[in-house]
């Protein structure tokens, strides 16, 4: 039996119309987002492996944080980019 995950994320990405600074302190999670998700994997397993979510203990809470977080990854690909892109940090 593989161990049990472990999360450090938000059960609700930001929605907020500028970057956030968890935005900036996740980066490489919504990178890997949306990587798994142009490969096709299946969302429970990228909620185990890329964001530390067990599904089948906690289904609901792991398809909110994966639906939230790939939909932050999404509109930091259309509309964040350019702030992150000014931006000093």
């Amino acid at each position: 039996m593989s161990p049990a995950p472990t999360s450090s994320v938000a059960d609700f990405a930001p929605s907020e119309a500028q970057v956030t600074d968890y935005d900036r302190m996740h980066l490489t999670t919504y990178l890997r987002l949306l990587d798994a998700a142009s490969e096709g994997a299946p969302w429970e397993e990228v909620a185990r492996i890329v964001l530390g979510l067990d599904p089948a203990r906690e289904p609901a809470r792991a398809r909110r944080a994966h639906e939230t977080h790939l939909a932050r990854a999404r509109w930091l690909t259309e509309h964040g980019y350019r702030e992150l892109l000014r931006s000093p940090r």
